[in-house]
């Protein structure tokens, strides 16, 4: 995946020069007016390209945070080709955006990438501009799909999954060998977030992890097109949007499949409340009508498409590194265990209604969360009327990211050992209160705001169940007798912050497994 990024930037800077003398008439007579006199700081721009060299083959995440940092700018502005970027990269900054100017940057920029990736269906919660038919879909997530009832009735189908990953490491560990958790953790968030949606393990899961993996590839970065979207010769060279299209037309074909083995089921048998996935949901409330919006069938696939990849992704990988960071830790992976294991002794297996009794299991991964933000830059947002963001203007058409990976290791905030792995810290006066629901700017991985994500409550149960399943039953070591500070926390390069490489593990079953 990487080296497929990093070509794509340095195609971006080669098929840029080809359009220097055109895109930069185009650059000056929209840029060159001078009546934005306070716009915020940046680095000095190149012609044509902006920054964008600063950022081929890093982590933007990390050259974002180290540029603010180099010009002491919480509130930055980066020219990228065309478009305009502020990035917010402080607690006060992400207030700003997320609190007090959230009316007006609550809409998503819609570049050629993301038009071409929902063309078939249309826009889901995710990618929905704000109006009456994100407002719609946000109300549906927050009063039926995702409400904590909904959430609650999924218990049963998550214990399940969750026995079935204890099973699959007991099984495979057997034979001595290391055990891929990074492998076995995206199956269990994958069947875990499908069986919540479409109410069975998907036929086609194979075909949907692949979906997902390609979906992160293309949304990665700024293509071509997205970079010079005045250019019709950039869009003629850029081939990425024929790859999101053809990628939105394989995933809305997975989609259909569930749909369809709803529809026939309800037909047959009817579907009671208390029995209804999230498909069913949806599909009754197409069925009765109404909503101030339509719900058509495009609009229901894009729906189910953002809640199991959102949800899929987001989940596993904050578990891979959970695991990982407990890994480079004994002391802490022993104070975890101990916690699971006096929480649950005599039992068999971990109960979702004892959880909340596990603190220090919640530390682990708020922590996680702090460090290691599943989707680094949240998604981004874009300025609707004109806003002064700690005294600067942000014009309207301006791309705003929040970067929350750069907020949750502030050093001013968080203290000199805003690196390091150490949950305790929100054990301490300052930090106890502090969490990630969306009021405390400091800690962001979800975002805040009216587009704060609305499953909170679903990923953090899948998480919660999962982790501490493994901690109950397993003791763990490292293959090779490698030290714990050798293990590689490299980033992967994308969208999310997947790790570079997978986690292997060496599982010694401790407490017997139920059977299933």
């Amino acid at each position: 995946m990487a080296q497929d990024l990093q070509y794509s930037y340095h195609h971006c800077l080669l098929l840029a020069a080809i359009l220097v003398l055109p895109l930069l008439l185009v650059k000056l007579r929209r840029h060159g007016s001078g009546r934005e006199t306070n716009l915020p700081p940046g680095p000095w721009p190149l012609p044509l390209i902006g920054s964008m060299h600063l950022l081929v083959g890093v982590l933007p995440h990390l050259a974002m945070r180290d540029l603010a940092r180099r010009l002491g700018a919480p509130l930055m502005l980066l020219r990228l080709g065309e478009l305009r970027v502020v990035v917010a990269s402080s607690a006060a900054a992400a207030r700003a955006v997320m609190r007090t100017h959230d009316a007006a940057l609550a809409t998503r920029p819609l570049t050629a990438t993301i038009r071409a990736l929902t063309r078939r269906d249309g826009l889901g919660v995710v990618f929905a501009p704000q109006g009456e038919h994100w407002r719609q879909l946000r109300k549906l997530c927050v009063n039926e799909i995702l409400s904590a009832r909904r959430v609650r009735s999924f218990r049963g189908s998550r214990e399940a999954e969750a026995a079935a990953l204890v099973a699959s490491i007991a099984s495979l560990s057997s034979s001595s060998e290391p055990v891929n958790i990074s492998s076995l953790l995206t199956t269990y968030v994958t069947d875990t977030a499908v069986r919540a949606v479409a109410g069975d393990r998907m036929r086609d899961r194979d075909a949907f992890l692949e979906c997902v993996d390609e979906g992160i590839k293309v949304s990665a970065g700024f293509t071509l097109a997205d970079l010079f979207p005045s250019s019709r010769l950039a869009r003629a060279l850029s081939g990425m949007a024929r790859r999101a299209e053809l990628q939105g037309v394989k995933m809305s074909g997975i989609m259909d499949d569930v749909l369809e083995e709803h529809r026939v089921r309800r037909s047959a048998t009817g579907a009671g409340d208390e029995e209804e996935d999230i498909v069913d949901v949806l599909l009754r409330l197409q069925t009765d009508g109404g909503l101030h919006v339509p719900l058509e069938t495009g609009t229901i696939r894009a729906v189910i498409n953002d809640l199991l990849g959102a949800g899929s992704e987001t989940s596993a990988t904050t578990l891979h590194w959970a695991m990982a960071e407990l890994m480079r830790d004994p002391k802490k992976l022993r104070r975890a265990q101990d916690e699971v294991r006096g929480a649950f002794a005599g039992d068999s297996r971990v109960r979702e209604e004892a959880l909340p009794e596990l603190r220090y299991l919640q530390l682990v991964i708020k922590e996680t969360l702090r460090l290691h933000p599943a989707v680094p830059l949240l998604v981004p947002r874009e300025c609707q009327e004109p806003c002064r963001i700690l005294g600067y203007d942000v014009p309207v058409g301006t791309m705003v990211l929040v970067n929350a990976w750069a907020i949750g290791r502030d050093v001013e905030r968080w203290g000199k050992d805003a690196e390091e792995f150490r949950p305790e810290r929100f054990e301490e006066a300052g930090n106890c209160a502090v969490d990630f629901k969306g009021t405390d700017f400091e800690l962001v991985p979800f975002g805040a705001g009216r587009r704060i994500c609305p499953g909170i409550a679903l990923g953090v149960a899948v998480m919660e169940l999962a982790l501490a399943s493994l901690l109950f039953h397993f003791d763990w070591e490292l293959p090779g007798g490698a030290a714990p500070h050798e293990l590689d926390m490299t980033e992967a390069f994308g969208i999310t912050t997947r790790r570079k490489s997978d986690l292997w593990l060496h599982a010694t079953v401790r407490v017997p497994l139920p059977s299933l």
